[in-house]
């Protein structure tokens, strides 16, 4: 059976936009950014995100135009600040009823905490719709790598428990 699948990210650098698209195109899924509302562009920008992430704020996204209830599975992307999910990501899943859903996390990183980022995302979710996660460390760097992680990753989407 094929499942209607929704990638919903953020993305500050570009690097969780790559990751989504990738997943996207090779689910053929519908895709979403998430757009944060506050400008967290350049070096004060990321210190902001930063501080911002740890204290598990929220922050004002622009109105999402697709409904996870559309959907059967949603996959959520977030980059990993100060080993968390981003606001604009807590933002997100804080207004979206994800209840009885499928749902798939990813997190792009440079090394570091990712796992923890994975945790506390999934902390954010109802409990057990999360039915896979992944990190993926560096995205841009190796991008045949990359490209092998998401199919591996993929393939084991099709046998997550339904």
């Amino acid at each position: 059976m094929l499942m209607k699948t929704l990638v919903v990210y953020y993305s500050r650098t570009g690097k969780t936009r790559y990751v989504a698209e990738r997943i996207s195109e090779k689910l053929g899924a519908e895709i979403e950014e998430i757009i944060d509302l506050k400008n967290r562009r350049g070096a004060l920008g990321f210190i902001i995100a930063g501080y911002d992430a740890t204290r598990g704020k929220d922050t004002m996204i622009a109105k999402p135009q697709k409904s996870p209830k559309d959907f059967d599975l949603i996959i959520i992307g977030t980059p990993v600040w100060n080993g968390r999910p981003t606001p604009a990501v807590r933002t997100y899943l804080k207004n979206s009823d994800l209840n009885r859903k499928k749902v798939a996390v990813f997190c792009t990183n440079e090394g570091r905490d990712g796992e923890k980022a994975i945790a506390r995302l999934k902390a954010l979710l109802p409990n057990d719709v999360c039915v896979s996660s992944m990190v993926m460390t560096r995205p841009l760097k190796n991008k045949v790598e990359t490209q092998e992680k998401i199919s591996a990753w993929i393939s084991s989407l099709h046998t997550a428990p339904q």
